[in-house]
């Protein structure tokens, strides 16, 4: 029996048929996968609720993100449950003694003007006008402040050790580096517990540019052998790695590794067409110990740091942050305006 032709109206029918099964099962797939989805979801959100579930009285043992930081933060203000196990005796046999000896080294900067700042074009509006300042003879530290250095001024004080201290000690193999996670509050402690203070910015620029208006304490090239930055490294190094960075003066590590803190609080600079006279610096420490949140304003850092470009790490470059900021790539040393034997901690 012959098989009858298919019209063009049934055709037409039963496409129209296909489509609607074909429809109808992607519609009822993806119900079907959105209600799965959905009962995955519930399981889970069933699991995170049984782990974060607790009694109120207990919440220390479940805080979470930044509520963590700040019992942490609260902890360590207080020194509660915290596990010392530095001594005097300790403490000197972190480093060797040729080691602390070095360690305790200071510069002597003859006094006279300087170039401070630039007219770079690509410059920050913070590092401008270039000017000229004369700078009272000072004294800096060769280094910036070690891991070691601030544990004997934490265990003198008992003063609260940086956070990244786990029960009081320092981190395994730092004990040569610069100190970090420093407020600004806490390294005016410091070089006053050390009998000195903090540089003004003018002397520091000084210990790292000399007179001839370098760019970088060795010269106005850079040079990645010469120190730490750009992640080429990845973190802090030891303050005495890169004797080929250091300043005309001899001041090491002015360029990367950590962003040192000055006393300055930020400011224009002066016209280019003044001659500034920096006055001797002193009386910086009147209320040591005792922070004001009133007033704060951003306290001024230089040299860069292990995480900055290239750029931050010009003898000019200012940085800046809140005096009650600490960073893992903030650092600081000390200076004095008298003579190294006259300075008693």
């Amino acid at each position: 029996m012959a098989r009858q032709p298919i019209s063009k109206k049934e055709l037409k029918r039963r496409k129209k048929i296909a489509m609607a099964v074909f429809l109808t099962c992607i519609t009822g797939a993806m119900i079907g996968g959105s209600i799965h989805v959905m009962e995955l979801g519930s399981m889970r959100m069933d699991e995170m609720r049984a782990k974060i579930s607790y009694d109120p009285t207990d919440i220390s043992q479940h805080v979470r993100a930044a509520g963590e930081d700040i019992l942490i933060q609260a902890k360590s203000e207080a020194r509660v449950d915290e596990h010392v196990f530095y001594t005097a005796s300790s403490v000197k046999a972190l480093l060797t003694p040729e080691i602390w000896h070095e360690l305790g080294s200071v510069i002597e900067v003859p006094a006279g003007d300087f170039t401070m700042g630039t007219d770079a074009s690509r410059a920050n509006n913070e590092d401008k006008p270039e000017h000229t300042v004369d700078v009272p003879k000072f004294w800096i530290d060769k280094y910036p402040v070690t891991q070691a250095q601030y544990a004997q001024f934490v265990i003198s004080r008992h003063y609260r050790p940086p956070l990244n201290w786990s029960d009081g000690e320092i981190p395994k193999g730092l004990n040569d580096h610069p100190v970090t996670l420093v407020s600004w509050y806490n390294a005016r402690d410091y070089c006053a517990w050390a009998g000195k203070r903090l540089p003004d910015e003018a002397e520091w620029e000084k210990a790292a540019r000399s007179t001839d208006a370098r760019r970088w304490p060795w010269g106005d090239k850079m040079d990645v052998s010469r120190l730490n930055t750009y992640y080429q490294i990845g973190h802090t190094t030891p303050v005495t790695k890169y004797e080929h960075g250091a300043s005309a003066y001899g001041v090491m590590d002015m360029a990367g590794n950590v962003s040192e803190w000055t006393f300055n609080a930020l400011s224009k600079y002066p016209d280019a067409t003044l001659h500034t006279k920096l006055s001797p610096v002193q009386d910086q420490f009147k209320g040591v110990g005792q922070e004001s949140v009133e007033g704060i304003v951003k306290r001024v850092m230089r040299g860069g740091s292990w995480k900055g470009d290239p750029f931050s790490t010009v003898s000019y470059h200012r940085n800046y942050s809140l005096p009650n900021m600490a960073s893992d790539f903030y650092g600081f040393r000390c200076a004095s305006s008298k003579p190294h034997h006259e300075v008693q901690p």
